[in-house]
């Protein structure tokens, strides 16, 4: 039997365990682990999670950067029907704080360089620290010592394709962030449908550098799983790493947001760079320029693939083919669109307050159907219900239209920042800064930014005599916020106009900065 037999997220690793043990699975820095040494620390875990009152439902959370170690601790809390949570590092303490709790995880496997970011906050519901490496004097273990009193015994436990597998947090229009529930149907249905759409294969050498936090870095990488691929991690996003490791490892599909693509483009050198094994890009998260995209196939020579979706979607359920990928030639207006629908995927383009259908060509919100459309919101029917209000179609949030079966993307509904692939939401800013008791009013939006896409600027009311200044803000943005939500730039304003409920007009704020452009995302 082949993948189309794997019905849950577990079974992918003892699937490849079984049919090849001692091919390398995962490549790290100088360590590699086959197959078969995945899934028996993947079992081990198992019993360690077990023996922590770790059950089928129980949340499970890992704070690290890109390491190899979070695959068997994925896959491990797979075989107990537990729900992996992977928290954002670049988090503030007080939003890594919200998450952990908000997410009842039981246990926290975290990197040594987060200790102290643990050690700011209170964690009400862990009860097991294990940490990725040296624990120094914290009391902890680390993850070889927890291991090593541990069998590679098989769970006997029943697993749903229905049951939530993983919650990805993302932020919400409330400012408070929310926890996506992916099930093993989600995942799966995305895995089978991707692996044709993409290219992967088993013999591909697959490059996993977007962070594990987000659906581009975990759910690429369990793609390539999926397919039974090498994988090779970086720690990091870093585009001169990057350039070395694809001739280095004879890497042949990656997935990259249009930012590092622009990054690697800028590296000194990169056009003299061996390519010569890259057999695909896919790249998504964020908008990204024809200049940038028609460099970077000139540079890869291979094909190009975009994906559209949300962490909501489980990945991308839009896709532009590689033979839509043709700069400069008759079919290059193709290159502003996000692609046609694949799978099972159904879409819609609704007026958000008549919810009527639009015609093509006409702009209203995406509405998305499909079997990858996740669960709901944790212990969040409100949102929810918002996000779902009519059974089956998920409404992104998106502005769009549709034409000759293509989807483009025109502007967002919600507020919503994309600063180089990271999804920001003004909300949780303005809550932050609303805490300076300098700050009268604030307005957070999002402006144009030849590096990241977007960044963001705060538009401030002082409070009292006015006396606060740009850096003062941002200072303040930085002790509350993680770093790429903070402003880079603030102006002052005497009062922010809004409509008579008392909404904050952000359309009309953000519409000088985005003056002569076509489009109102960049």
């Amino acid at each position: 039997m082949g993948t189309e037999s794997i019905q849950t997220l577990a079974e992918i690793c003892s699937y490849w365990a079984r049919k090849a043990p001692d091919r390398t699975a995962i490549v790290a820095g100088d360590q590699e682990w086959t197959f078969g040494r995945v899934e028996e620390d993947a079992k081990r875990v198992a019993q360690g999670l077990a023996s922590a009152g770790v059950g089928a439902g129980d949340r499970v959370a890992f704070l690290d950067k890109n390491v190899p170690e979070y695959f068997p601790q994925l896959f491990g809390g797979a075989k107990l029907n537990s729900v992996s949570v992977a928290v954002n590092w670049r988090l503030a303490p007080p939003e890594m704080e919200f998450i952990i709790n908000n997410s009842e995880a039981k246990v926290l496997f975290v990197g040594p360089e987060f200790l102290d970011h643990i050690a700011k906050i209170e964690l009400t519901t862990v009860d097991l620290i294990i940490v990725n490496g040296d624990p120094g004097s914290t009391g902890h273990q680390s993850f070889e010592a927890w291991m090593a009193g541990l069998e590679p015994a098989d769970v006997d436990v029943k697993i749903g394709a229905e049951d939530t597998c993983y919650q990805l947090y993302t932020s919400g229009t409330t400012g408070l962030p929310k926890g996506v529930e992916i099930t093993n149907a989600n995942f799966l249905h995305t895995m089978s449908v991707g692996a044709d759409n993409w290219g992967l294969h088993e013999e591909a050498t697959n490059l996993v550098a977007m962070p594990l936090f987000h659906i581009a870095g975990s759910g690429w990488a369990v793609a390539g799983w999926y397919c039974g691929a090498r994988t090779i991690l970086a720690r990091e996003v870093n585009p001169m790493e990057i350039i070395e490791l694809i001739p280095q490892h004879g890497i042949s599909h990656a997935l990259l947001v249009p930012a590092v693509l622009q990054f690697i483009l800028a590296v000194p050198g990169s056009t003299e760079a061996d390519f010569s094994t890259m057999e695909a890009v896919t790249y998504g998260a964020s908008p990204i320029t024809e200049a940038v995209l028609a460099g970077s196939i000139a540079l890869f020579d291979c094909k190009f693939i975009q994906a559209y979706g949300l962490t909501e979607t489980t990945g991308g359920v839009v896709q532009l083919d590689p033979e839509d990928h043709d700069p400069g030639g008759e079919r290059a207006h193709l290159l502003r669109s996000a692609g046609k629908p694949w799978g099972d995927v159904e879409l819609r383009i609704v007026d958000a307050i008549s919810l009527e259908d639009m015609a093509d060509g006409e702009v209203g919100e995406v509405w998305v159907k499909t079997a990858q459309n996740m669960k709901g919101y944790w212990k969040n029917p409100e949102a929810t219900a918002a996000a779902f209000t009519e059974p089956g179609w998920f409404r992104t949030g998106d502005a769009g239209y549709m034409r000759e079966g293509y989807l483009y993307i025109h502007d967002r509904v919600k507020d919503m920042i994309v600063s180089g692939g990271e999804n920001i939401y003004p909300a949780e800013i303005e809550n932050a800064l609303m805490k300076h008791p300098s700050i009268a009013d604030i307005a957070a939006i999002g402006v144009p930014d030849d590096k990241w896409g977007e960044t963001v600027k705060a538009v401030v009311v002082a409070a009292g005599d006015g006396e606060l200044s740009g850096d003062e803000v941002i200072a303040f943005a930085k002790e509350n916020l993680a770093s790429y939500k903070c402003p880079t730039s603030v102006d002052f304003v005497e009062a922010l106009p809004r409509n008579p409920s008392g909404k904050i007009l952000k359309t009309e704020l953000r519409a000088p900065y985005w003056q002569g452009r076509e489009r109102l995302v960049n």
